[in-house]
Protein backbone atom coordinates (compact mmCIF):
# COMPACT_ATOMS: atom_id res chain seq x y z
CA UNK A 1 0.00 0.00 0.00
CA UNK A 2 1.43 3.52 -0.76
CA UNK A 3 0.54 6.27 1.74
CA UNK A 4 0.46 9.57 0.57
CA UNK A 5 1.10 12.26 3.93
CA UNK A 6 -1.01 15.33 3.31
CA UNK A 7 -1.97 16.61 6.26
CA UNK A 8 -3.19 20.23 4.75
CA UNK A 9 -6.21 18.28 3.74
CA UNK A 10 -7.78 17.56 6.97
CA UNK A 11 -8.78 21.43 6.93
CA UNK A 12 -10.60 21.22 3.99
CA UNK A 13 -12.14 17.37 4.58
CA UNK A 14 -13.64 19.06 8.17
CA UNK A 15 -14.59 22.40 7.09
CA UNK A 16 -18.20 23.36 6.11
CA UNK A 17 -19.88 23.07 2.97
CA UNK A 18 -21.67 26.16 2.09
CA UNK A 19 -24.08 24.51 -0.16
CA UNK A 20 -25.45 28.13 -2.27
CA UNK A 21 -26.12 29.02 -5.57
CA UNK A 22 -23.96 31.76 -6.02
CA UNK A 23 -20.82 32.23 -7.62
CA UNK A 24 -17.53 30.65 -5.33
CA UNK A 25 -14.99 33.57 -7.17
CA UNK A 26 -17.30 36.43 -6.83
CA UNK A 27 -17.92 35.60 -3.06
CA UNK A 28 -14.07 35.45 -3.13
CA UNK A 29 -13.56 38.83 -4.37
CA UNK A 30 -15.83 40.51 -2.35
CA UNK A 31 -15.41 38.34 1.03
CA UNK A 32 -12.29 40.84 2.01
CA UNK A 33 -10.25 37.88 3.52
CA UNK A 34 -7.55 37.84 1.20
CA UNK A 35 -5.42 35.67 2.97
CA UNK A 36 -8.22 32.82 3.48
CA UNK A 37 -9.20 33.35 -0.23
CA UNK A 38 -5.59 32.79 -1.33
CA UNK A 39 -6.82 36.30 -2.80
CA UNK A 40 -3.03 38.06 -4.04
CA UNK A 41 -4.23 40.83 -6.68
CA UNK A 42 -7.18 42.85 -7.46
CA UNK A 43 -6.88 45.33 -10.74
CA UNK A 44 -9.22 47.69 -11.80
CA UNK A 45 -11.45 44.92 -13.84
CA UNK A 46 -9.67 41.53 -12.66
CA UNK A 47 -8.61 39.84 -9.88
CA UNK A 48 -5.94 36.75 -8.90
CA UNK A 49 -6.24 34.19 -6.71
CA UNK A 50 -4.42 30.90 -5.79
CA UNK A 51 -5.72 27.47 -7.32
CA UNK A 52 -6.66 25.60 -3.38
CA UNK A 53 -6.20 22.52 -5.56
CA UNK A 54 -3.14 23.36 -7.57
CA UNK A 55 -1.60 21.48 -10.22
CA UNK A 56 1.82 22.33 -9.17
CA UNK A 57 3.36 25.14 -6.74
CA UNK A 58 2.43 28.87 -7.79
CA UNK A 59 -0.80 28.19 -9.52
CA UNK A 60 -2.83 30.52 -10.22
CA UNK A 61 -6.11 31.88 -11.71
CA UNK A 62 -7.50 34.95 -13.33
CA UNK A 63 -10.81 36.43 -13.39
CA UNK A 64 -12.66 39.20 -14.26
CA UNK A 65 -14.77 41.11 -11.97
CA UNK A 66 -17.52 40.62 -14.31
CA UNK A 67 -19.41 37.16 -13.67
CA UNK A 68 -19.24 36.10 -17.05
CA UNK A 69 -18.45 32.49 -18.75
CA UNK A 70 -16.06 33.29 -21.55
CA UNK A 71 -14.19 36.08 -22.94
CA UNK A 72 -17.16 37.50 -25.83
CA UNK A 73 -19.01 38.72 -22.83
CA UNK A 74 -16.02 41.20 -21.73
CA UNK A 75 -16.10 44.42 -22.70
CA UNK A 76 -13.08 45.47 -24.15
CA UNK A 77 -11.51 47.55 -21.66
CA UNK A 78 -12.25 44.05 -19.35
CA UNK A 79 -10.47 42.04 -21.87
CA UNK A 80 -7.29 43.87 -21.94
CA UNK A 81 -7.36 43.97 -18.33
CA UNK A 82 -7.52 40.33 -17.88
CA UNK A 83 -4.68 39.78 -20.44
CA UNK A 84 -2.54 42.66 -18.57
CA UNK A 85 -3.45 40.78 -15.25
CA UNK A 86 -2.15 38.06 -16.91
CA UNK A 87 0.81 38.85 -17.82
CA UNK A 88 1.48 40.78 -14.45
CA UNK A 89 0.67 37.04 -12.86
CA UNK A 90 3.72 35.74 -15.45
CA UNK A 91 6.30 38.44 -14.55
CA UNK A 92 5.55 37.74 -10.61
CA UNK A 93 5.42 34.00 -10.92
CA UNK A 94 8.63 34.29 -12.82
CA UNK A 95 10.54 36.63 -10.51
CA UNK A 96 9.37 34.33 -7.12
CA UNK A 97 9.70 31.02 -8.04
CA UNK A 98 12.12 31.08 -12.02
CA UNK A 99 9.67 28.26 -13.33
CA UNK A 100 11.20 26.87 -16.56
CA UNK A 101 7.91 27.71 -18.28
CA UNK A 102 4.23 27.72 -17.90
CA UNK A 103 0.86 26.23 -19.02
CA UNK A 104 -2.20 29.13 -19.57
CA UNK A 105 -5.48 28.03 -20.25
CA UNK A 106 -8.84 28.62 -20.48
CA UNK A 107 -11.83 25.99 -20.64
CA UNK A 108 -15.25 27.18 -21.85
CA UNK A 109 -17.99 25.00 -20.70
CA UNK A 110 -18.16 21.80 -18.68
CA UNK A 111 -17.52 19.60 -21.90
CA UNK A 112 -14.14 21.54 -22.36
CA UNK A 113 -13.43 20.88 -18.86
CA UNK A 114 -14.31 23.45 -16.74
CA UNK A 115 -15.19 22.98 -13.55
CA UNK A 116 -16.63 25.98 -12.84
CA UNK A 117 -17.71 27.41 -16.29
CA UNK A 118 -19.80 30.28 -15.30
CA UNK A 119 -16.77 32.37 -14.65
CA UNK A 120 -14.39 32.69 -16.84
CA UNK A 121 -10.88 32.15 -15.29
CA UNK A 122 -7.84 31.41 -16.69
CA UNK A 123 -5.35 29.12 -15.18
CA UNK A 124 -1.74 29.90 -14.81
CA UNK A 125 0.36 26.86 -14.09
CA UNK A 126 4.46 27.10 -13.16
CA UNK A 127 6.59 24.42 -14.82
CA UNK A 128 10.11 22.78 -14.47
CA UNK A 129 11.76 19.69 -15.80
CA UNK A 130 10.68 16.99 -13.68
CA UNK A 131 7.99 18.19 -12.07
CA UNK A 132 5.94 15.31 -13.57
CA UNK A 133 8.06 12.64 -12.28
CA UNK A 134 7.67 9.07 -12.35
CA UNK A 135 5.51 8.89 -9.59
CA UNK A 136 3.19 11.52 -11.41
CA UNK A 137 3.46 9.02 -14.75
CA UNK A 138 3.18 6.09 -13.18
CA UNK A 139 1.62 6.20 -9.84
CA UNK A 140 -1.00 9.06 -11.20
CA UNK A 141 -0.29 11.57 -8.28
CA UNK A 142 0.98 14.97 -7.91
CA UNK A 143 2.98 15.98 -5.62
CA UNK A 144 3.17 19.76 -4.57
CA UNK A 145 6.31 20.41 -2.22
CA UNK A 146 4.99 23.27 -0.66
CA UNK A 147 1.65 24.12 1.40
CA UNK A 148 -0.58 26.73 -0.37
CA UNK A 149 -0.44 29.04 2.08
CA UNK A 150 3.13 29.41 2.54
CA UNK A 151 3.19 30.06 -1.38
CA UNK A 152 0.72 32.20 -0.98
CA UNK A 153 2.75 34.31 1.85
CA UNK A 154 5.62 34.16 -0.38
CA UNK A 155 3.64 35.13 -3.24
CA UNK A 156 1.65 38.44 -1.91
CA UNK A 157 5.21 40.51 -0.93
CA UNK A 158 5.99 39.53 -4.41
CA UNK A 159 2.52 41.12 -6.49
CA UNK A 160 2.80 43.99 -3.28
CA UNK A 161 5.90 44.92 -4.10
CA UNK A 162 5.69 45.17 -8.18
CA UNK A 163 3.74 47.89 -10.16
CA UNK A 164 1.23 46.37 -12.80
CA UNK A 165 1.95 46.17 -15.88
Amino acid sequence: MDILWAPWRMEYIKSPRKHTSSCVFCEKLHDNRDRENLLLYRSSHSFVIMNPFPYNNGHLMVLPHDHVPDMNRLSDESLLDFIKTTQFCLDCLQSALLPEGFNVGINFGKVAGAGLGEHLHMHIVPRWAGDASFITVIGEVRVIPEHVIRTYDMLIDIFRGRSAI
